[in-house]
């Protein structure tokens, strides 16, 4: 049986994913924080009802017969929409990015992806338990 047939793993599959993500944007955004009219991005917020639209979206996505008919828009892009962060301060070059408030998102999807990671493991380890023949220690 794949992981990602049953629903909980598959959720935090893409807990973890759109975590990742976020903390490519958030250092993107570090890595342009000298950059004359830089707008620093973040993404919104994973939930449940966009995860659904986006299953949904895919479900709907038309299927390549052959490699060089179609190339699938997924391959394109990433699932997660980055939208502009908004501006606290602009410096005088047209940056937004706020070093302070970058490094409190990189923390806080730090500690999210974390404890996702935590999830995952104690529900495999959960798995492995239910399925060993009583028993076994």
């Amino acid at each position: 049986m794949d992981l990602n047939e049953i629903p909980l793993f598959a959720m935090l599959k893409g807990r973890l994913g759109h975590l990742g993500e976020r903390q490519r944007l958030i250092s993107q955004n570090v890595a342009n924080s000298d950059t004359p009219g830089y707008t620093p991005g973040d993404l919104k917020p994973f939930t449940f009802q966009a995860k659904l639209q986006a299953a949904q979206a895919s479900a709907t996505a038309q299927a390549v017969t052959q490699p060089g008919h179609m190339t699938p828009a997924s391959q394109h892009r990433s699932p997660y929409k980055a939208v502009k962060a908004k501006d606290s301060e602009t410096t005088l070059d047209g940056n937004s990015v706020v070093l302070e408030e970058e490094m409190l998102k990189m923390t806080e999807a730090r500690m999210n992806y974390d404890a996702a990671i935590s999830f995952y493991q104690k529900s495999l380890a959960m798995l492995r338990l239910a399925s060993r023949s009583p028993g076994r220690g």
